[in-house]
């Protein structure tokens, strides 16, 4: 049985203009969005011929779907550390955290809840928190631990201190942290 789609064949220049213009997007952040470089979108709101390739399903897509936009829009950063949780290159999930306040706000970009950093956690405690950094660095109960810190110039057990130096990476797993300061 041969699968047939409703897939346009073709875009073209006002078509880019429009969801660019819907989304409220200049031509580089547009370009960002899409993977392309900025002249790249300069290239399809000049052109004359019908536009072709991958482009022409992202723009069906966010025609028939304008909000997506927002979905993998980061929200702006309020707190003083953010971490980004990863699934090898997929976000998974954003955890902006005050720590003078001990608050804690996150953001999942995944449905799967075996990626997310506090699986069907929402609203994570600070004391959660600190529990999932602790998971992803070694125990504290490891025998060497000092010669380990000392190899990471660390001057005492801390596991923010510990995933900052280490991405969070544990051998078992394919998950690492970003941290942001």
């Amino acid at each position: 049985m041969v699968k047939e789609y409703i897939t346009p064949k073709y875009t073209d220049s006002a078509e880019v203009k429009n969801i660019r213009s819907i989304l409220k997007l200049t031509q580089k952040q547009f370009a960002d969005f899409v993977g392309v470089s900025k002249p790249t979108v300069e290239r399809w709101e000049s052109a004359n011929e019908p536009i072709r390739g991958p482009i022409v399903l992202i723009i069906e897509i966010l025609r028939r779907m304008p909000q997506i936009e927002q979905e993998y829009t980061l929200p702006e950063r309020k707190t003083p550390i953010r971490l980004k949780y990863y699934y090898r290159d997929m976000l998974c999930t954003v955890i902006d955290v005050n720590e003078i306040e001990q608050r804690v706000y996150i953001r999942n970009y995944t449905d799967n809840l075996l990626y997310r950093a506090f699986g069907k956690n929402e609203h994570p405690s600070f004391s959660d928190y600190e529990e999932f950094l602790e998971s992803r660095c070694f125990p504290k109960s490891r025998d060497k631990m000092k010669l380990v810190l000392k190899e990471y110039d660390i001057p005492f057990y801390d596991p923010f201190l510990i995933v900052e130096k280490t991405g969070g990476r544990m051998e078992e797993d394919e998950f690492h942290i970003v941290i942001e300061r």
